[in-house]
């Protein structure tokens, strides 16, 4: 399994991130599928051409809009999309992205998100652009996906709204909620390089914007924009294998707590291990002694930043919290990896760790040492023992 690379040179917009998974071998049949199957197939035709820009070749996406197409709110779309039966990762790909979107209109409009109601979210050239990425994105199955800084551009851009400042109000909310740095590198483009979709979809999808060291280039592909700018105007996206060699490595999470007094400790239990589910790194919870003299709960949970919108979402779905305490942190982690070893047991899971001097070290899952506890009738000590004694060569998952 490969990661990928996006690299936006100068910005990024839905429809040259789509050419580019196109042009890196992603079938149209692939892109066009879910589309197909939430009824939009006959609002619009689909075709993707050879294009330059500055001499340099790449594929252009061609989104005919036709007459049977109509703009939809936030609220028609999500119904739409959670009626399509599709495939549950791609669902939540799809809904985090439109998510974000909506929740940046929102708030530059200043209206609720289900009411959302323009061109951004609601034409089908953009449900196009979305939809195809979380496609390609889905059939592709990164392991990891990675993004240069993204360029917004400057100046004015007319808009249905009228004219509006570069770069627009729902890029910058996109920026400031996802804390993502931009680059400013090109500021004698007086033009838009980055859209509100382009940013809304490596906002939710990438996993960091920091890039591998050192990488392997397998394939790539190249998409065309549409404007004629004064460099080429161009995004490819890349599939590598990257080269892991900091140990320990850094990575930013998030930290996300509240207090809890009046719901049940099985309640509390369940909900850690729903947040557990849902993609949180750790979840640790202990009884305090609250106002009132009632006795509440502390619940502490570690979150991937990409998973930190809906690990939200699952606080106040699933625990009657009315507030979440949120932070951004940083982490330093040795290099583990998960996989198997042959023992007098048969194959059992384990990870492997690396330690700053290189050195490695296997240990058992706990989950395989109290099934073979139950199984043989022997004390995790025991079990371990035998482990030890009888491991062969560590196979990676």
């Amino acid at each position: 399994m490969e990661d990928l690379l996006i690299e936006c040179s100068p910005g990024i917009s839905g429809d040259m991130l789509l050419a580019a998974f196109y042009d890196l071998g992603v079938p149209k049949e692939v892109i066009e599928k879910p589309l197909i199957d939430l009824g939009l197939g006959g609002c619009y035709l689909l075709s993707f051409s050879e294009a330059k820009s500055k001499s340099l070749r790449g594929i252009k996406t061609n989104v005919k809009i036709l007459e049977n197409s109509q703009k939809r709110t936030w609220k028609d779309i999500k119904k739409l999309i959670l009626k399509g039966n599709l495939e549950k990762s791609l669902e939540k790909n799809i809904i985090e992205v439109f998510s974000a979107l909506a929740k940046a209109e929102s708030t530059v409009h200043g209206i609720a998100q289900e009411d959302v109601y323009f061109h951004e979210i609601g034409s089908i050239d953009s449900l196009v652009d979305i939809i195809g990425v979380c496609a390609a994105i889905n059939f592709l199955r990164p392991k990891k996906i990675y993004c240069n800084t993204p360029t917004l551009g400057s100046g004015i851009t007319e808009t249905e709204h009228g004219k509006i400042s570069i770069p627009s109000p729902a890029v910058v909310d996109l920026i400031a909620k996802f804390k993502i740095e931009v680059c400013s590198d090109l500021e004698f483009i007086n033009d838009e390089l980055s859209t509100p979709t382009g940013i809304a979809i490596i906002c939710t999808l990438v996993n960091s914007f920091k890039l591998p060291i050192k990488y392997s280039l397998n394939s790539y592909g190249v998409g065309v924009g549409n404007k004629i700018l004064p460099i080429p105007n161009l995004l490819r996206i890349s599939k590598i294998n990257s080269c892991e060699i900091e140990n320990p490595s850094y990575e930013e999470i998030f930290i996300q707590e509240a207090f809890i007094d009046d719901q049940s400790s099985e309640d509390i239990s369940s909900f850690v291990e729903i947040l557990r589910g849902a993609g949180a790194y750790d979840v640790v919870y202990q009884s305090i002694n609250m106002k009132k003299n009632r006795i509440g709960f502390e619940l502490k949970a570690i979150v991937p930043i990409e998973k930190v919108t809906h690990c939200r979402e699952i606080w106040f779905k699933y625990s009657n919290t009315i507030g979440l305490r949120e932070r951004r942190q940083g982490r330093w982690v040795l290099k583990r990896i998960e996989g198997e070893c042959n023992t007098r047991f048969g194959k059992i899971k384990v990870k492997q760790t690396t330690l700053i001097n290189g050195e490695k070290y296997i240990k058992p899952e706990y989950d395989e040492i109290l099934k073979l506890q139950k199984k043989y009738n022997k004390s995790a000590m025991e079990i371990r023992d035998i482990i030890k004694e009888t491991m062969g060569d560590f196979k990676r998952f």
